[in-house]
């Protein structure tokens, strides 16, 4: 079926119409900043811990704008006896951004999750030479960069997330052992000071054997040699009586 001759422009007319009967809605940048998307390129932030000076994102820079200089430094030791090592110390981290081209190419490559693209977008400047941003400047774009998104509830949990749960696992569990073994350590060495303690008697039983070991033999004769109140005179014995009979 051949189309009706002017549809084609009743169908444009329509959309113009349409068009004309809404209300346009600029927004009034600077004022008004734009909501972008989580995932805006707009320039490179460096996490300056993480990197390793490894100069792989420099190699695989397709527009040769990253320059980053290092030194070796060497370690000591952290044990008695060990071998001294030797790290790379980061000197210098810079991205040209007047020769970038934002294809992500850096931030995909790197190993260690140093770099993160921000949605900032206002660094223009009025001499291009400006636009070579050091790894200070680099920094400070590092805290721009919006949080990751959460994941699917169905996924699977990172690696790195159950690496790290493992371990901070094992280190409760080993702290918690150890708690164990020095309360039962407490609880034996006091066990074993009560049972070497000797068994102390009553302060009543130690003054009363104190008093017997002190009092003379003479005296407890001379109490029972001494007649009772209650005694007849007649059943009283004589003094030396007792030595006769």
């Amino acid at each position: 079926m051949s189309p009706v001759p002017g549809s084609g422009l009743a169908k444009g007319l329509a959309v113009t119409l349409r068009t004309m009967t809404r209300k346009a809605v600029t927004e009034q940048y600077p004022d008004a900043l734009p909501d972008l998307p989580p995932r805006t390129r707009g320039v490179i932030g460096l996490f300056e811990e993480n990197c390793t000076v490894c100069m792989l994102c420099a190699r695989e820079c397709p527009d040769w704008c990253i320059y980053i200089d290092s030194h070796k430094e060497t370690v000591p030791a952290a044990t008695p006896g060990g071998r001294e090592r030797s790290r790379n110390v980061l000197d210098r981290f810079a991205i040209d951004f007047s020769l970038c081209m934002y294809c992500g190419i850096c931030i995909e490559v790197c190993p260690f999750d140093a770099l993160f693209w921000s949605p900032e977008f206002e660094y223009s400047e009025t001499d291009i030479r400006d636009l070579t941003h050091e790894r200070d400047k680099l920094r400070e774009w590092m805290w721009t960069v919006p949080a990751p998104p959460a994941l699917d509830p169905g996924a699977e949990e990172p690696k790195e997330l159950a690496a790290a749960r493992k371990t901070a696992d094992k280190l409760a569990g080993q702290q918690e052992t150890a708690q164990q073994e020095t309360a039962q350590q407490g609880a034996a060495s006091r066990d074993a000071a009560e049972a070497a303690r000797p068994t102390e008697p009553h302060a009543d039983e130690q003054a009363r054997a104190a008093e017997q070991s002190t009092r003379p033999t003479g005296d407890s004769q001379q109490q029972t040699d001494q007649p009772r109140p209650d005694e007849p005179e007649a059943d009283r014995p004589r003094p030396g009586q007792e030595g006769r009979e």
